[in-house]
């Protein structure tokens, strides 16, 4: 029930309070670390040959990084474990709940999530600048030429994908591996996000440097973005099963194409990114008034995931 307690927890203080002060983040932590070492494993200049001291060097980063993160967690972890014990069953309990919950709740972040996909289509309704420019605080893709309504399809993609990476995933592996779990899942994400290029990004060359935290990222993200994907249709009437999986496999990424195609299915919309894939290509381009609608079916499924994790939790303590 401890563990069950602390997700609790974690998801309340992050519908409430939101995001932690940047000093204390530990993403923005690890965040610092892997923008330190970028800058020492990504060449500025491209190589006709393949680059393995690129890719050796940032796959050790990434290790380091990766066993700081997690031997650390499970170090506070181990602490907080032994507080029952050292203050008696009741009060030490609660206080290891109280530690836990607001240690794992950094690693969540559904209410910055929601804030933001929102944010872009206030802005939308100013001005199709100011959309572009809010959008561009959300996604990587170049903005700029992008329609009102390629606009709100970046968004909701975002929205669909990082449900999966900053939330659903965190909570899987903390089912299963228990804080240490959640924080190096975030580390990789993270990792992902700011390594994970095929090409150049603010003048360095990711193309081998950024591949291991792409590959151990697409690992760590398997089961979680199919399980996002599942979470979307099965509370949706509209359970097209069959077009989830042919619509996901038209993105070029392993994971994010689920949540993505599950989102578009569920809406009845077309999403997509220009010049590299269109979901549903035969229906409509997402209206203003999808935006909420598509917060409505990500926040039911992170009360869903919520339950369905607290029940497992519940169960492998007793089994165990």
């Amino acid at each position: 029930m401890l563990w069950a307690a602390a997700l609790v927890l974690a998801v309340l203080v992050d519908w409430r309070l939101g995001e932690p002060p940047v000093r204390w983040h530990p993403v923005v932590w690890m965040g610092n670390y892997l923008g330190w070492a970028g800058r020492r494993v990504a060449p500025t200049t491209a190589t006709a040959t393949p680059d393995y001291k690129s890719f050796s060097l940032a796959a050790l980063m990434w290790w380091a990084g990766a066993a700081t993160v997690y031997v650390a967690a499970w170090f506070l972890q181990k602490s907080i474990l032994q507080l029952p014990q050292a203050l008696g069953a009741w009060s030490g309990s609660l206080l290891a709940v109280l530690l836990l919950g607001l240690l794992l709740k950094p690693l969540l972040a559904w209410a910055m999530l929601k804030s933001e996909v929102l944010a872009v289509e206030a802005a939308l309704g100013e001005s199709l600048d100011a959309g572009r420019q809010r959008l561009a605080w959300l996604v990587s893709r170049d903005v700029a030429a992008l329609t009102e309504g390629q606009v709100r399809e970046s968004a909701i993609e975002s929205l669909a994908e990082n449900l999966n990476d900053s939330v659903v995933a965190p909570i899987f592996w903390f089912v299963l591996l228990g804080l240490p779990g959640a924080a190096l899942y975030r580390f990789a994400n993270t990792a992902d996000a700011m390594w994970g290029y095929r090409g150049t990004r603010n003048g360095r060359v990711w193309e081998w440097a950024g591949k291991w935290a792409a590959w151990a990222d697409d690992v760590l993200s398997w089961l979680p973005a199919r399980i996002t994907a599942v979470l979307l249709m099965v509370l949706d009437y509209r359970t097209e099963w069959r077009a989830l999986g042919q619509q996901a496999r038209l993105t070029p990424s392993p994971n994010s194409g689920w949540p993505m195609a599950a989102m578009a299915l569920c809406l009845g919309v077309r999403l997509g990114k220009p010049g590299v894939y269109t979901l549903n290509p035969a229906l409509r381009e997402p209206a203003s008034w999808d935006t909420p609608v598509a917060i409505f079916h990500a926040r039911n499924a992170v009360l869903a995931l919520v339950l369905y994790a607290v029940v497992a939790m519940i169960l492998i303590e007793r089994w165990l």
